[in-house]
């Protein structure tokens, strides 16, 4: 017989996620998160150490975030995103076939060193202006923006604060992350590439007839770039030495912000009102309300499930985890999904082929729906900003088509990998 207070507590959990996501009178999804955790604290569902020392989990994924969001916002006051956008929409010399195919460029090299968050938020908008400028039609490119932030999120650990989330104490050093998922992500970048340059084909026949006119990059912008070099660099010495990356980005960001902005004599304090402060809460509640489905058990039936799996064999084991996986992101969100794995392959004690499979399924999966990730979430209210909206069924067309691809042959590169690399 299963206890009314755990029957209560999956209850008001499972409530508060649903309505994360579908946002009832557009109530943003912190505000839904944090009740639920009130409610649980309130009816003592969770005794406050518990849910203290969860928040406490959360800090490294939190510190990482603020120092993306600083450095995304530092670029794109300094004309960064702009000036990369108006490039690249003035070397496709008129054509929109190569215009599609720079952007998806500029939005996969943007999401490998800076995030997916930095391209669903901060060049999506750069891409629109530049577009709309250009007189073309906006949405294959917005697409792109959206597809390439979840598909190019796993070539390296800071790629995707969801990477965090799944390792979390067990992060794997660079090396090891490199050997193991950067074939499966080059495979995925490529795959969701072709797909979309397919279901896309009709638009990206016609060319672009206005000219845009060159931005030009000043000093204090130059000055950012050199910051986010050194910022990458310092994140993969830290990740090559199986350390912590939250705190490390967050004192570089503030560092690369103080240089900046004393050159720039211009006042950082700015910088702080653009972080968004309410992701950072919704992150702390997810944590809460996972490390308390796992205080009643809740992760025994996804051990058991991944142990099943495994018992499949490596090739069946593998597909059948990253699809399940991938799209059990659409349901919940990729970010407490991420939490959901993370504990259970902690609990189930999973390495190896297997644990690459989780990774992979959460971090393609959410190409399917719009539901599907954080950077999607992200994606959607930039555009909205934007006076422009793109609904459930309009990115299930795209996505329906591009993750099973991008999925199975990511899936099927990891798996090569750990025949040509058994030690891994």
């Amino acid at each position: 017989m299963i206890p009314l207070s755990h029957l209560l507590l999956a209850l008001i959990v499972g409530i508060s996620i649903v309505l994360m996501l579908v946002r009832p009178r557009d109530i943003p999804e912190v505000y839904w998160i944090a009740g639920g955790v009130c409610l649980l604290l309130l009816f003592r569902l969770v005794p406050l150490n518990l849910a203290g020392r969860a928040a406490a989990k959360a800090l490294d994924v939190c510190l990482f975030l603020i120092g993306m969001m600083v450095l995304s916002e530092l670029a794109r006051e300094h004309g960064v995103f702009d000036w990369i956008s108006s490039v690249a929409v003035r070397s496709a010399r008129g054509s929109c076939s190569k215009l599609f195919a720079l952007t998806y460029a500029v939005g996969t090299i943007v999401t490998i060193f800076m995030s997916n968050d930095a391209t669903a938020v901060v060049l999506t908008p750069a891409i629109l202006t530049a577009v709309r400028k250009a007189k073309v039609e906006p949405l294959p490119y917005l697409f792109v923006c959206a597809f390439v932030a979840n598909a190019a999120s796993f070539l390296l650990p800071i790629s995707n604060p969801a990477n965090l989330v799944v390792f979390h104490n067990d992060m794997p050093p660079l090396g090891r992350w490199l050997l193991s998922f950067a074939v499966p992500s080059l495979l995925s970048i490529v795959a969701t590439f072709l797909v979309m340059r397919w279901i896309f084909r009709k638009q990206l026949c016609a060319s672009i007839e206005c000219q845009v006119e060159a931005k030009m990059l000043n000093s204090d912008g130059k000055l950012v770039l050199v910051g986010l070099a050194l910022m990458v660099a310092v994140l993969l010495t830290t990740s090559s030495l199986g350390k912590d990356l939250g705190l490390p980005t967050c004192l570089a960001a503030l560092g690369i912000t103080a240089v900046v902005s004393l050159k720039a004599r211009s006042n950082p304090i700015g910088l702080a009102r653009e972080i968004s402060w309410e992701t950072l809460a919704l992150v702390a509640g997810l944590f809460v309300m996972v490390d308390a489905m796992e205080s009643i058990g809740a992760m025994h039936q996804t051990k058991e499930s991944l142990v099943w799996a495994e018992s499949l064999g490596a090739t069946a084991g593998t597909l059948i985890t990253g699809f399940v996986v991938g799209v059990a992101n659409n349901l919940v969100n990729n970010l407490p999904l991420g939490l959901i794995a993370g504990s259970t392959l902690q609990a189930a004690h999973a390495r190896g082929l297997i644990a690459d499979a989780v990774l992979i399924g959460v971090d393609v999966g959410p190409n399917l729906s719009i539901t599907g990730s954080l950077a999607t979430i992200l994606w959607l209210i930039a555009l909205r900003k934007e006076k422009l909206d793109v609904s459930f069924w309009d990115f299930l067309r795209v996505g329906a088509v591009t993750m099973p691809v991008a999925l199975l042959v990511s899936l099927g590169g990891a798996i090569l990998m750990r025949v040509w690399f058994p030690t891994l």
